[in-house]
């Protein structure tokens, strides 16, 4: 019976502690006529020591990958990452030019206003939750609301 109660302790507890993932200022850049593929940004803070974000996905695209931007030889490259480090109680912001997700293959049209469902997946201390958030599609030139 002692074993029983400690479980359903420690399982009450894992969803409080998947709720203390804070993210923010969830878009989407609104992509120009015929364009299939499509930046998403936000601000993401973990309170857990070896977080990771590891995966993200949206019904709106056939693909949604991790990316990161940098400067090589004086050329912006730009490439997937298999997951982005969350270092507990630090912003990590994903943003033009650095660190977002890619929205590949879009299922259809975007314009500014609409909301794209995302589901982020997060990695922490060997156990994985779900995190269901609405990022705003912006227009093109937008860099931040």
């Amino acid at each position: 019976m002692k074993r029983f109660a400690m479980i359903t302790s420690f399982l009450l507890t894992l969803p409080a502690l998947a709720a203390d993932i804070v993210i923010e200022d969830a878009w989407v850049r609104a992509p120009a006529p015929g364009q299939a593929v499509v930046g998403g940004f936000l601000q993401i803070t973990s309170p857990g020591d070896d977080a990771s974000l590891v995966a993200a996905s949206t019904p709106f695209a056939g693909t949604t990958e991790l990316h990161e931007m940098s400067m090589q030889d004086g050329v912006m490259k730009m490439r997937p990452v298999p997951y982005i480090r969350l270092p507990k109680g630090q912003a990590v912001k994903l943003a033009p030019g650095g660190l977002h997700l890619m929205l590949i293959d879009l299922k259809k049209p975007l314009k500014a206003g609409d909301k794209v469902p995302l589901t982020l997946k997060i990695l922490s201390n060997k156990k994985t939750s779900l995190h269901e958030v609405s990022a705003e599609v912006r227009d093109p030139l937008a860099t931040r609301k």
